[in-house]
Formats: structure tokens, C-alpha cells, sequence
């Protein structure tokens, strides 16, 4: 049910509903919106969705849903916690301002830069990526960023949006986001881990690259590859895993085939490094982790280019 829809609720005095929220049967997503519990996302973009559409009625015309709530609306990967506030633009004059779970950005918006999604209107992909790479960290901007480009963003779009914001706050931030955009990237972790390796001076040579065995047969395609170091490297965050499970199989298959996949793919003499996002957030401790897996990478490359070394299947 939706919470533009829940008539039943019409009529109930604020302690007949205070009652109903401390017995669990409804749930409170703004003042005066409530909806059955059954029907309360639990998922925080999908919470945020409700939000949106409990709040954009209230507002006055001409506010544009943008931002992190455009962002979640167009399903570009966002960060739960940022989620408290529904955020919106309006034309100028004016100045934004936070209140009652809304904030309210004020910048020009062009008729291009709105679109309709399911009824409400909201900031287009390349106008949510400009206002994101103005506003999130870099990491969070990319990531947003890349799924907008595997949604069907066009860099020329972006460009002339980047092109129209100039002198805005935050452009510059906007415009290194653009720079980094890589649609190979297949999650926001693997988003992440690309600009930190970056900024790590650590940058892969391959993104989604493709081992072949020494018959021409397909190995495997892992995330990242540093090609002279002879080292692979993936991200293992949940979704990966998920996207492993064919119709019918069981979590522990899928991990029981992946494990086969990098022993395959060591035994084509590759280095494999894997991490997740808690290595992410521990910059020392991970970078010293790619460049020992790269250390023992070009050992192997060296032994297995040494004159009267054996070589292996695909080496």
C-alpha cells in the first residue's frame, strides 16, 4: 500500500495512532503519514522512496525532487544514513534551508535537467550526477556516477549540464567526478575501490578483464587486472555473490564455484588479492595490501619468463 494511499487511517484521533505506533501496527514516516507496518519498507532507499512521496504533496509547486532522493528514485547506489531528509530543488529566488525532514536546495533548473519517474517530478540522471559530484564525497559521487552510466547516462549529457553549471559551488568536485566516471565498474565497491586505488597510486591497468586458458577456453573475468605485475584483483561485497546464484542453487554453491574460478585462476600463475569495504576503510592497511599481492605478482611473472622456465597453460 502506499502512502499516498491509505485511507484507513482517515479519521483516527494523533493518541488512537500514538497507540497504533507503540503497538507496532503502523508506522510514522512523517507528521500526519503513517503506513500499515506490513507495508513499511525496511530496505532505506525503498524507505526513502515512501518518504518522498509522502512528502512532495506538501510542498509548494515547483519543488523538484534532486539530490540523494533523486538519486535513490532513479536507483543509483546511496548511502542509508544520508537518507534522513527528503531533499529537493527550487527555482531562484530564494535560499535553501532544512526543516521538517526537507531540505531545500535552490539552483536553476532547466526544462532538460526534469524529468517525470513514476509521477513525480525529478532531477534527470545528468542533472543528479552533477548535483552528487557537487555534493558527496568522490567515492560516493563515482559510484553514483558509473550505475547512472550503466542506466544509459550519456557522457555528452553530462557534459552539457557540467557546461551549464558553471560558477556553481561545488563544480570543480563535479567536474573531477565526471573525470573518473567508468561504466566497467559493475558495483559501487568496485567503484570505490577504482578511485581509491587511484588515489592510491595503485591504478589497474584492466578493469572486467578476461583470462583465457592456454586452449583459448574462458577462465574467468575478475574486476581489476595489473597486467605487468601478473596480479587480479576483486571486490567481494554481497551482491556479488548474489548475482553467482543461478535458479535453485544454494549460497554455499555459489562459493563453492567461485572458490574453483580463482584456483583455476592461480593456476595460470595470477596473483589474486581480494578485499571488501572494511579494508576499504583502512587506506594504509589496504594499500600495503595490493602492493604485496603486486610484489608476489611480478615474482611469478619473473619466474615464469626466466629462460628454461616451465611455463604454464596461459602464461
Amino acid at each position: 500500500m502506499s502512502v499516498l494511499s491509505a485511507p484507513r487511517f482517515a479519521g483516527f484521533t494523533s493518541h488512537e495512532l500514538a497507540r497504533l505506533e507503540r503497538q507496532g501496527d503502523v508506522v510514522r514516516l512523517r507528521r500526519g503519514h503513517y503506513l500499515p507496518a506490513d507495508d513499511c519498507a525496511v530496505d532505506p532507499a525503498a524507505r526513502h522512496r515512501q518518504l518522498v512521496e509522502a512528502t512532495l504533496p506538501l510542498l509548494a509547486e515547483g519543488a523538484v525532487v534532486s539530490h540523494l532522493s533523486a538519486g535513490v528514485l532513479h536507483g543509483l547506489p546511496v548511502r542509508g544514513e544520508q537518507l534522513q531528509h527528503v531533499r529537493v530543488t527550487r527555482q531562484p529566488p530564494g535560499s535553501g534551508k532544512r526543516r521538517g525532514g526537507v531540505h531545500v536546495h535552490v539552483a536553476p533548473l532547466d526544462a532538460s535537467d526534469v524529468i517525470s519517474v513514476d509521477g513525480l517530478p525529478v532531477t534527470s540522471l545528468a542533472r543528479t550526477v552533477l548535483d552528487l559530484g557537487r555534493t558527496l564525497p568522490l567515492t560516493q559521487a563515482v559510484a553514483a556516477g558509473d550505475a547512472a552510466l550503466r542506466l544509459g547516462l550519456r557522457p555528452a549529457e553530462l557534459a552539457g549540464s557540467l557546461d551549464a553549471a558553471r560558477g556553481w559551488r561545488g563544480l570543480p568536485a563535479a567536474r573531477r567526478t565526471a573525470a573518473l566516471l567508468d561504466a566497467r565498474s559493475e558495483s559501487a565497491g568496485e567503484s570505490e575501490s577504482r578511485v581509491i586505488l587511484t588515489q592510491l597510486g595503485l591504478a589497474p591497468t584492466d578493469l572486467q578483464f578476461e583470462l583465457l586458458d592456454g586452449w583459448g577456453e574462458f577462465v574467468g573475468r575478475v574486476d581489476f587486472a595489473w597486467r605487468d605485475q601478473r596480479t587480479l584483483g576483486e571486490f567481494d561485497g554481497r551482491g556479488k555473490y548474489d548475482r553467482l546464484l543461478a535458479p535453485g542453487m544454494a549460497a554455499s554453491d555459489a562459493v563453492y564455484f567461485e572458490k574453483r574460478r580463482e584456483d583455476a585462476l592461480r593456476d595460470l600463475g595470477w596473483e589474486l588479492v581480494r578485499w571488501g569495504s572494511a579494508d576499504l576503510a583502512q587506506l594504509e592497511l589496504f594499500a600495503e595490501r595490493i602492493r604485496r599481492a603486486l610484489r608476489r605478482g611480478s615474482a611469478r611473472a619473473v619466474r615464469l619468463t626466466s629462460p628454461g622456465a616451465p611455463r604454464r597453460p596461459g602464461a
